[in-house]
């Protein structure tokens, strides 16, 4: 039986957990094709342990670990009122199909409620049409301000590691 669970990073199996469901995603197409690095797997616990704002979720089949959701909370200058970001959503290959991603996005949307939030928002792959299919199937749509000013575009600018 699936269940969804807040993780609790200070169990090593919620730990484990996190770093499998995260390499697995990384090594997935859609998550760049290749595996975390190790710099990643050996502080990515830690790193996450250290942020207050980070809200994850983890879907379980008893002990075996289906799915992950990881949420960042951030703020909308315009309603003024917090915002929950989906950074990560990663259902296992075996539990795809299923609706653990369904009841891990529920899970991020009633935090979010509780939260007093005004959105969820996401980033999804021009390819991913899957993903995008059930994100949309869940409510969610492109962000655009008027047709004339178009849709929103995500960018990004990578800065230096450092020393």
């Amino acid at each position: 039986m699936i269940h969804v669970v807040d993780a609790d990073l200070s169990r090593p199996e919620h730990a484990a957990a996190v770093i499998q469901l995260m390499d697995e995603y990384a090594r997935d197409p859609m998550g760049g094709g290749q595996p975390l690095p190790d710099f990643v797997k050996d502080n990515l616990v830690d790193a996450l342990s250290k942020r207050p704002n980070v809200h994850q979720f983890l879907a379980l089949d008893d002990d075996v670990p289906a799915g992950l959701i990881n949420c960042f909370e951030g703020f909308s200058t315009f309603a003024c009122r917090p915002l929950l970001n989906i950074h990560d959503v990663i259902v296992s290959a075996d539990y795809r199909g299923k609706g653990v991603g369904t009841r891990l996005l529920q899970a991020a949307e009633t935090r979010a409620r509780e939260l007093g939030c005004c959105k969820l928002t996401l980033e999804v792959l021009e390819g991913n049409t899957v993903a995008q299919a059930a994100y949309k199937s869940f409510g969610f749509s492109g962000y655009a301000l008027t047709p004339t000013t178009g849709k929103a575009l995500f960018w990004e600018k990578k800065l230096p590691t450092p020393p």
